[in-house]
């Protein structure tokens, strides 16, 4: 330990931190900032998980956060999966930024951060290959639609499918937000509310819907599924539970469950028994090895959507992502798909 540090604690360091971050990172961000860093303070201070509890930032130098790496990479929490290469990235990204802020109180050397090497990322590695297709899709929307019409469920998977977009941009739509007459949903970005959107006002768009699908959402609205419920900013939550608008992580569930085959009388790939498969539990949804988040089928989405033959231009509009983002991290077609969509735009006298 340098003589030039001053003393501080993991748990006040990571206060610090986040208070000085507080206005300058956007919400998400600044939430997974926090999510990051609070599992290297939780390791940093076991006694179980680390190399010993460190009880002052001083102490921390590049044998520790290499040590962290190698936990978060082959080990992790009970919680939370191993590291891959693209998680362990946004990991030592979000220490750097940490260190470098600590290194203004002099809570680490001032060159600390800058000896932390980010990984390597490999061509290919930065690419979720997971998304839900098409042929999937439709047997579990046809299932809802026939067994849990109307729910909200079917429409927050409904609306995914659909529109393509966040969860957070589904949980922040109002009933206000769903146009009956031009058959459209309007996404909105309300931090002040609670409800911000990923890329903020730059992600605000109106997306417009099938006369089908937005005649399912209003069947929704007159549903009994539906809890006539406000927010707490006196809103009226499009999707709605009996608390008012769900969570993000109530949503995740729902799609965790109905992502399931076995939920939709499909037999495990697996060859699980359903009956004894702790993974159809409410709170081990996550633990299945063949459902999906939100965000494969947003993937999913995008690319049935090119495959359709909607333009790449409309699919960004729609999604709100933009084109050279939509090609590397979500449309997953093959080569011999990407072939058939230009086909049609070769002339015949060429």
């Amino acid at each position: 330990m340098s003589d030039d540090l001053d003393p501080i604690t993991p748990e006040a360091a990571l206060d610090y931190y986040l208070d000085t971050r507080r206005y300058d990172l956007a919400d998400e961000t600044y939430k997974s900032h926090r999510y990051r860093l609070q599992s290297f303070v939780r390791w940093l201070t076991s006694e179980e998980y680390g190399d010993g509890e460190i009880v002052n930032m001083n102490d921390v130098d590049l044998r520790t956060v290499h040590a962290y790496r190698v936990f978060k990479r082959e080990e992790n929490f009970p919680d939370d999966d191993p590291c891959n290469a693209v998680s362990m990235s946004g990991q030592v990204s979000t220490m750097r930024k940490f260190f470098e802020h600590l290194s203004d109180i002099k809570g680490v050397p001032s060159d600390f951060h800058e000896r932390i090497r980010l990984p390597k990322i490999q061509h290919g590695e930065g690419v979720d290959e997971r998304l839900l297709d098409a042929e999937r899709a439709s047997a579990i929307l046809d299932h809802l639609h026939r067994w849990e019409y109307a729910t909200p469920q079917h429409i927050s998977f409904l609306i995914f499918w659909r529109t393509s977009c966040r969860l957070g941009g589904l949980q922040a739509l109002d009933v206000q937000d769903f146009d009956r007459e031009e058959g459209a949903l309007e996404f909105r970005h309300r931090p002040e509310e609670g409800t911000p959107l990923k890329n903020d006002k730059g992600g605000e768009r109106d997306v417009s819907l099938k006369p089908r699908v937005a005649d399912v959402i209003e069947d929704f609205l007159e549903s009994p599924h539906r809890e006539d419920v406000t927010d707490e900013y006196g809103r009226e939550p499009l999707i709605t539970c009996r608390e008012g608008r769900p969570s993000k992580g109530t949503i995740r569930n729902w799609v965790y469950f109905w992502t399931q085959p076995c939920q939709i009388g499909e037999e495990c790939p697996e060859g699980r028994d359903p009956d004894e498969c702790e993974a159809t539990e409410r709170d081990l949804l996550a633990k299945c090895p063949v459902n999906f988040s939100p965000h494969p089928i947003r993937a999913g989405s995008i690319t049935a959507h090119r495959d359709a033959g909607t333009p790449r231009e409309v699919v960004s509009d729609r999604g709100d992502v933009s084109e050279k983002i939509l090609e590397k991290h979500y449309d997953q077609a093959s080569k011999r798909q990407r072939m058939r969509r230009r086909r049609e735009h070769i002339p015949d006298n060429l």
